[in-house]
């Protein structure tokens, strides 16, 4: 390392071309780089999801919830346990430790959930054990409006075109769409089902048995090997209606006899509305690991596409939070170019050579560009920490530059030449130089070994830290020296006396070796201050962003009917609409699991130069209108952690009278902290039912 610069000096081809290499790689890597709001948040987490329909929760809990927990418990890197047993369907979320990998982590599950599959009741459905794939909601939703189509066949338009084409892009992971679905409704009439003594568990078995299309194996015919199929589905509910349903004995009748079979839309259980008017909306959500910029451009020529094929079909953005990534990327890239700018000119005003300045500012895009291609073989992105990191090491990039530049001109103010003064001051320096560097890189690799999910954010900002510090040391030692050999020429200033800023800089280090006790007073009291103050900073895993985006929702007791949703839904987009900084509400009632009591409005403001109020100060001046609207919770989706809520405590026990008896004592007493505002407990809320008691 000491003899270093003088072979690349000796030697400058290899060290340019390397560079070179460097540079394109880095190029290359920096277009290809995924641009996202925050780096992509890896958690090895598991669902198991098991659906019983009608059940209540409390024998969800019993009979299902308790036995899936008990299964997987078991297992060796579970990190978090958490479960939800609500009505018809129990919900289990394993989250594993950070290692652990995903694939392995769910063939542990599967092997669990088999063995306690016989155990779980018979009128349960197959377990779903899925993988959280989807990298949050939607980023963008789109409002589709025709008038040469039914609200059928524009659904149908939604789901077998627009749905099939936008999965077709690389990195869309589902599109969301509330619409019509088109179903072949068989009610059945019990009177005439009672006097030919059947059930409708009877004629359901039979339907399941008799309309169906299925393989039959291979038949050899005429000398050849032939498929069998069985066709025995019905092809339209007329065909269905005469199906023939044995009815006990010998005796038969048709299906149209106990039954009315009629083709028509299913049971609306979701819908969706844009401002207060109906409309077919749908929302595009991303996989992890793709880029927001790049698959927000990708679905929307995919969408200029579908425009120009169905011309009487209207397809508009509605709402989006691609716009922020790009707004937050800009700003991050522009203060990265203001920065290396700056450390330029306060290098100028030290070195005050134009050559050497720009020797010394040749370190920053040398040691940035090729951290980019570092970064692409880490899986990184371009995110608001990534650059953080090289904006922060701007100044920084420039130092050995510096050191070995200045310790060069020093060798030429001796009366060297600008080859032989290279030639000695690198060499001479450069043991401190790697010494610089590699406390830089100590202090920076550690945050990237961070464990949870604050490491999981400070991974990429000390890996890319100390790779561009790593490539600032290679920059200093062999291309600097080089550059400084065969550019930098003598002349008068060189060899005269400092400048204003240096002699001022020297008057202020004597003062402070003569006055040693001043100085070590003075930074003492600047010590104890600091401390004093970062006690007094708020403290937050991520500061509240203003998005020009927010996500209101919307849940009401069990029970209640799409209808009623709707119209409570329709109070708060009232309320929402009347407000100035509101560009547009995009209603999305139910989901689909067929929960008709949840809605979510998705509200697109105005960009936050042309308002007076930041998003936060915003929905916290909503909350107390949004709570006149009785029977309802409703909360802003918090921007800390993506939940309804900043901050989550849940209390357990054995016995649900005093767990739910504590928890209301806690909200209670939390209630009088004026620190938090709006605490309640997060529970179910009562669900009316009819129960049946057989004697």
């Amino acid at each position: 390392m000491k003899n270093m610069s003088a072979w690349a000096i000796r030697n400058p081809i290899l060290p340019i071309v390397m560079f070179v290499v460097f540079l394109f790689v880095g190029i290359v890597a920096f277009i290809r780089l995924p641009i996202n709001l925050n780096p992509d948040i890896s958690f090895p987490m598991v669902s198991v999801i098991v659906n019983q329909p009608g059940a209540a929760p409390t024998e969800i809990e019993t009979q299902i919830t308790q036995k899936i927990e008990g299964a997987v418990a078991s297992l060796g890197t579970v990190h978090r346990l958490t479960s939800r047993a609500a009505e018809g369907v129990s919900l289990t979320n394993i989250e594993f430790q950070i290692s652990t990998p995903i694939d392995r982590a769910m063939n542990d599950v599967r092997d669990a959930i088999s063995k306690v599959r016989s155990d779980l009741p018979e009128g349960v459905e197959e377990p779903q054990i899925v993988r959280q794939d989807i990298d949050g909601g939607p980023f963008a939703y789109f409002a589709v409006s025709t008038t040469g189509m039914t609200p059928e066949q524009l659904s149908w338009f939604v789901d077998n075109t627009v749905t099939k084409r936008l999965l077709s892009v690389t990195g869309v992971a589902q599109v969301q769409h509330s619409g019509i679905n088109r179903e072949i409704r068989v009610a059945l009439d019990p009177a005439r089902m009672q006097a030919l003594g059947i059930t409708a568990v009877e004629v359901n078995q039979q339907l399941r048995q008799l309309n169906l299309d299925a393989a039959g194996g291979r038949a050899q015919l005429g000398g050849g090997e032939q498929s069998i199929r069985v066709l025995g589905g019905a092809k339209s509910a007329e065909d269905l209606a005469n199906t023939e349903i044995r009815v006990g004995g010998d005796r038969v009748t048709r299906l149209r006899d106990i039954a009315d079979v009629t083709d028509g839309v299913a049971e609306t259980r979701s819908l969706s509305r844009l401002n207060g008017r109906p409309a077919t909306t749908f929302g595009v959500a991303k996989s992890r690991g793709s880029s927001d910029v790049t698959v927000m451009d990708a679905v929307t020529a995919e969408l200029a596409k579908l425009s120009k094929e169905f011309p009487n079909v209207a397809i508009t953005q509605v709402f989006t939070t691609v716009d922020n990534t790009r707004a937050q990327y800009k700003s991050s890239i522009e203060a990265l170019l203001e920065g290396s700018f700056l450390a330029v000119i306060v290098v100028f005003f030290f070195l005050r050579d134009w050559r050497a300045t720009a020797i010394s500012a040749l370190a920053i895009p040398l040691s940035a560009i090729p951290t980019f291609w570092v970064m692409q073989q880490l899986d990184f992105t371009l995110n608001g920490i990534s650059l953080l990191a090289l904006s922060l090491v701007a100044g920084v990039l420039v130092d050995d530059a510096i050191v070995e530049i200045e310790n060069i001109v020093r060798h030429m103010r001796m009366g060297k030449s600008g080859y032989q003064a290279a030639l000695d001051a690198a060499d001479e320096i450069g043991l401190a130089v790697v010494a610089t560097s590699a406390t830089i890189m100590a202090v920076f690799l550690p945050v990237s070994f961070m464990g949870g999910v604050t490491g999981q954010f400070f991974k990429q900002f000390g890996l890319t830290v100390a790779s561009a510090v790593f490539f600032s040391l290679l920059v200093a030692r062999l291309i600097t020296p080089v550059v400084a050999a065969f550019t930098l020429k003598p002349h008068t200033s060189m060899r005269g006396a400092d400048g204003p800023v240096m002699q001022q800089y020297l008057g202020l280090l004597r003062w402070c070796v003569t006055h040693r006790w001043k100085t070590l007073g003075a930074g003492t009291v600047f010590f104890i201050l600091s401390i004093v103050f970062l006690g007094l900073i708020p403290k937050s895993f991520i500061p509240p962003d203003d998005f020009a985006s927010a996500q209101l929702n919307i849940e009401l007791p069990p029970g209640v009917r799409l209808d009623d949703t709707a119209q409570l839904a329709a109070r708060a987009t009232e309320i929402l609409r009347n407000q100035k900084e509101v560009l547009s509400v995009v209603e999305s009632i139910g989901d689909d699991g067929g929960e008709v009591r949840k809605a979510t409005l998705y509200i697109q403001l105005v960009p936050a130069k042309q308002r007076k109020v930041s998003q936060k100060d915003w929905e916290t001046r909503l909350i107390p209108q949004m709570k006149q609207i009785p029977d309802a919770r409703i909360d802003f989706t918090s921007q800390s952690n993506g939940l309804g809520r900043d901050v989550t405590l849940f209390i357990t026990g054995d016995d649900p009278i005093l767990v739910e008896k504590t928890a209301e004592q806690g909200v209670t007493e939390m209630r009088t902290l004026k620190e938090l505002r709006d605490p309640r407990i997060n529970g179910d809320l009562r669900r009316p039912e009819i129960v049946i008691k057989p004697k």
